[in-house]
């Protein structure tokens, strides 16, 4: 898709940002060395944009849920691939990025749909929770990456052949 018409469109129609929310959830942990256990378990598209609010949705004893607003995914054409294997994997994720405060609550600041850049972070200790992306999600990624995405056909290279180079070279001594 060459035409910047048509790239021009297809960019205006498929907006690249969403706000969303993410709902977390504390559990007693089951360990000597930590209190409680976090878990990313759902992320809300298209909800909750401007500034940061951590805000509990129900708790009950030591259990709870909580809502993290204010955080908003954005789409690269540079990570469609990324994207598109994400897609057709068995089970498409969104990855939330987090650090955990002083009182041991984790903050997440960066929604990803990107396994590279997930990746990257579980790479820099960070932590990364998976979570099984919303249809709202996957309807609009999958309509970003048909907008984006070209598959370039892996050619395999041709391998020298090693023992005639060597049947052709001088010996040196």
């Amino acid at each position: 898709m060459d035409n910047p018409e048509i790239n021009n469109i297809v960019e205006n129609a498929i907006p690249i940002t969403m706000p969303v929310a993410v709902i977390l959830q504390k559990q007693p942990a089951k360990s000597k060395w930590i209190d409680y256990q976090w878990e990313a378990i759902s992320v809300i598209p298209g909800t909750h944009e401007g500034e940061q609010q951590f805000r509990p949705i129900h708790e009950e004893g030591d259990t709870g849920q909580y809502i993290f607003s204010g955080l908003t995914v954005t789409l690269h054409k540079d990570e469609c691939e990324s994207y598109y294997h994400n897609l057709m994997s068995p089970e498409p994720s969104c990855y939330v990025a987090a650090r955990f405060d002083d009182a041991g609550q984790p903050i997440p600041f960066l929604i990803t749909l990107d396994f590279d850049e997930a990746h990257a972070y579980l790479e820099g200790d960070e932590t990364v929770y998976a979570v099984t992306i919303p249809p709202e999600f996957y309807r609009w990624i999958e309509a970003y990456v048909i907008a984006n995405y070209f598959p370039v056909k892996r050619k395999k290279r041709k391998r020298d052949n090693w023992k005639n180079a060597q049947a052709k070279r001088p010996d040196i001594l």
